[in-house]
């Protein structure tokens, strides 16, 4: 994979993301317009960028939510909330209510207001025939005992007034609003301001130009002090008094200290200061791969560096130096990293085809983030904020819980779709991170043939390569599991089980005696029991003492013709492809160089795979499942640094209950696939649920029926909504006066008095009904949900695939 790149490939693309510079004195391909007609205009270059690469390494990546279009993403700030009338109402009532009680209070208008103090203390400490007159004792250390329960009293029913306005008045909800959700340091700054004010209230006296009596804080607590001690001792005491008068202030300022988030801001800002003092350098933007300076990789840094300011690298090489550093790293062969970086530069790791970039481009990418740009999310009543307005992007993190997609023809799969996203994966595979096979019909747009590193036509005396319909399988029994999968995998009468082992029969014995598997046309023959082709078989495997392999053709031998053989039902399957013009297929000895998907787990390749010409539609059916059988056997096996992903233009007839069983473990297997349908009724109807339940991703198009739009209701579920009810009543009035008024307006207005009854509830309503999917969805349009391989969710949301 080490190659000097010089067969890179240039062209033009829609995203204007630059290429690898040619020589300065004659350029490569003539100058190219600064961005093709209807695409967006190239975002403005960063200060302190030398070329487009750097602008584009440069641009802002923020973190968001799964879907969203990174590259220079601006979060969506939330609107401003603002606060009802009635909750501020419901502030002030309560604390002018507050306030009037306690002027009553203090006032003493009721004599009731001291009934739980004489309850609660010893009756000498009081006046007989009063209602709470304190004694006045000389002989006692306390002389007036009732005196300081009556101060403690006063500082109980102070706290329980003061908790009492706290919890029915709405001042929680209008201290969230005017501070919990200010930004810092202006929500520390007005906690502390209120902390003063309080305090102040507290403590007047410290608080020079206060003139306001103190709150009924710090004498109870003197007094009960007082009670508890039976002495005015500990008073006298300096520092008991300071404590004392610590734990208030500090009891006082905890809630404002929570309300103002001081301890986190503190860290944050003591991190901050730490973080400057020790760091060496100021940050970096990363054109200068400042990750590579912090692992010590200086050379390697600056080489890159001046690469990219010379413009000799693309988004590609970027992304794939970015990928081999991280496999380095984790890895522990930084050296060899480095080693490589100054001996190659940019071309470093380049794909084993020797391309370092795609010719043509259709869709905006950014391979930093793995992502494909597809569409725009819509700003709708539905649609969270964060993704109002922002870009729609499909990655590697999405894909590897597989797509299904579903539309009528002619609404736009294949070209918003099935290509941005082969086209995405093809650039990926060039970085190394992934390997793609695409299976269309032929013909179908998905780029051009050097987009590709194999391309497989099958039935067409040109191609190049053929399918190896084995998959360089050496066992039988996977080999037979593949075929059965294949040929009989939609079929209700024939057991798939019964089918594989059926298989499994005759291409054991046939690969001992042969040292491989038949051919399809040898297969066809074996699997009717003609007697020409079976006799000599086991005629060989008795002659070598095989008699394993004997007598498993003898079970099949014996099996042959029986009700429930499922040899016939595999030959007649097996007919479709024995055509004259598959016969230089599938192992059939033409001139094509065989193919195995087995290499897409163990390189990053980039494979289409297309489908016969119209007239074999049974027989692309059957390749179809052929490849996705094959694509799942390969995928489990070892472990893979790359991701791999088998894109389905046209799933029809693919989807088996062994399929969509496989399809559940690609997430665990870091691969995916992405299915395109043009109604879900392509599909069993047993395997409906299923199939729904084992992608993450779905996607409907405009111009899906109510039947298929009621599939995706029913799989996005419902979701729990506000929602208000106005009913108007006639008023009837009993007064003759207000009757006489009521007729007067009525005969001005020409309606009668009413009056609106309001109703706010909750109702279970769909995401997403069936009659909204197939008529709310305008051309263009698609809505789609996402689910990563982290579990991350995106709901059901329209997309303009046109934005």
């Amino acid at each position: 994979m080490d190659s000097d790149g010089t067969r890179e490939t240039q062209g033009t693309q829609a995203d204007p993301v630059p290429r690898p510079a040619g020589p300065p004195d004659v350029p490569a391909t003539p100058p190219r317009p600064a961005r093709s007609p209807g695409a967006p205009p190239m975002p403005e270059r960063p200060p302190g960028s030398a070329s487009a690469v750097a602008a584009w390494l440069d641009r802002a990546r923020p973190s968001a939510r799964p879907g969203i279009w990174r590259y220079g993403h601006r979060p969506a700030k939330p609107d401003a909330e603002r606060i009802a009338p009635v909750t501020v109402a419901g502030m002030l009532v309560p604390l002018a209510l507050a306030a009037l009680v306690w002027s009553l209070w203090q006032r003493g208008v009721t004599s009731y207001q001291l009934v739980p103090l004489r309850t609660f203390t010893p009756d000498d400490w009081w006046w007989g025939g009063t209602v709470a007159s304190p004694k006045v004792f000389e002989d006692r250390a306390v002389p007036a005992p009732g005196a300081e329960a009556l101060v403690v009293y006063e500082g109980v029913c102070f706290l329980a007034l003061v908790a009492a306005v706290a919890v029915l008045g709405s001042w929680r909800a209008v201290v969230r609003h005017y501070v919990s959700h200010r930004p810092q340091p202006a929500r520390a700054l007005i906690a502390a301001g209120l902390a003063l004010l309080v305090l102040s209230l507290v403590f007047p006296d410290a608080f020079p130009g206060v003139g306001w009596s103190p709150a009924p804080v710090v004498d109870p607590l003197l007094s009960l002090t007082a009670l508890i001690a039976d002495s005015y001792e500990p008073m006298t005491s300096q520092l008991f008094t300071n404590t004392l008068y610590t734990v208030i202030t500090l009891l006082v300022l905890w809630p404002f200290a929570r309300l103002g988030g001081w301890l986190p801001y503190a860290r944050h800002l003591l991190a901050r200061g730490t973080a400057a003092a020790s760091a060496a350098a100021p940050d970096r933007p990363r054109s200068q791969w400042p990750e590579l300076r912090d692992a010590g990789q200086q050379e390697a840094a600056d080489l890159l560096t001046a690469e990219v300011t010379g413009g000799r690298m693309n988004d590609v090489d970027c992304a794939r130096v970015e990928h081999a550093f991280t496999a380095a790293r984790s890895g522990g062969s930084l050296d060899a990293f480095r080693d490589t970086v100054l001996r190659r530069g940019g071309a470093a790791w380049t794909h084993p085809s020797g391309v370092r970039d795609l010719s043509h481009r259709t869709a905006r990418h950014d391979l930093l983030t793995g992502q494909v740009r597809i569409g725009r999310w819509v700003a709708a009543e539905r649609t969270p904020q964060p993704y109002q307005e922002a870009g729609a992007a499909l990655g590697l993190d999405v894909l590897g819980t597989s797509l299904l997609a579903v539309g009528p023809s002619g609404s736009g799969k294949t070209r918003t779709l099935v290509r941005p996203v082969t086209e995405a994966l093809a650039l990926q595979a060039l970085t190394g991170r992934c390997a793609v096979v695409a299976v269309c019909s032929a013909g179908t747009p998905l780029g051009p043939d050097d987009t590709f590193d194999v391309n497989v036509r099958i039935g067409d005396p040109s191609s190049v390569h053929d399918l190896d319909p084995y998959a360089e399988s050496t066992d039988p029994d996977e080999a037979a599991a593949i075929l059965a999968e294949a040929l009989v995998g939609d079929l209700d009468t024939v057991g798939a089980q019964g089918a594989a082992t059926a298989l499994a029969q005759l291409l054991g014995p046939f690969r001992a005696v042969h040292g491989r598997f038949p051919a399809l046309p040898e297969l066809r023959e074996l699997l009717e029991g003609e007697e020409s082709a079976l006799v000599p078989l086991r005629e060989a495997l008795a002659a070598s003492g095989n008699d394993v392999m004997r007598r498993e053709l003898d079970a099949r031998l014996r099996q042959t013709g029986t009700p429930g053989d499922a040899g016939r039902a595999l030959a007649d399957r097996l007919a479709l492809l024995n055509r004259p013009v598959f016969a230089d297929f599938f192992g059939g000895g033409g001139p094509s160089r065989p193919f195995s998907l087995r290499a897409v787990a163990q390189h990053p390749l980039r494979v289409r795979i297309e489908l016969p010409e119209h007239g074999h539609e049974e027989a692309g059916r059957m390749i179809t499942r052929l490849v996705l059988a094959q694509f799942h056997a390969v995928v489990r096996e070892g472990r893979r640094t790359h991701f791999a992903c088998l894109v389905l233009d046209d799933a029809t007839g693919a989807v088996t209950a062994e399929s969509v069983r496989r399809i559940q473990r690609l997430r665990s297997q870091n691969a995916g696939v992405l299915l395109a349908l043009r109604t879900i009724g392509d599909v069993p109807e047993t395997l409906h649920g299923p199939l729904y339940g084992a992608v993450g991703c779905r996607m409907a198009f405009s111009g899906v029926t109510t039947w298929d739009g009621s599939r995706f209701a029913q799989t996005w579920g419902t979701e729990w909504v506000d929602t208000t009810e106005v009913a108007k009543h006639t008023v009837f009035a009993d007064q003759p006066m207000t009757r006489a008024f009521h007729a007067l307006r009525k005969l001005v207005t020409g309606r009668a008095v009413t009056t609106d009854a309001v109703t706010v509830r909750q109702v279970e309503r769909e995401r997403w009904s069936a009659s909204e999917l197939a008529h709310a969805v305008p051309p263009g349009h698609a809505v789609l949900s996402l689910t990563t391989v982290e579990g991350e969710h995106a709901p059901p949301l329209l997309v303009d695939l046109r934005g």
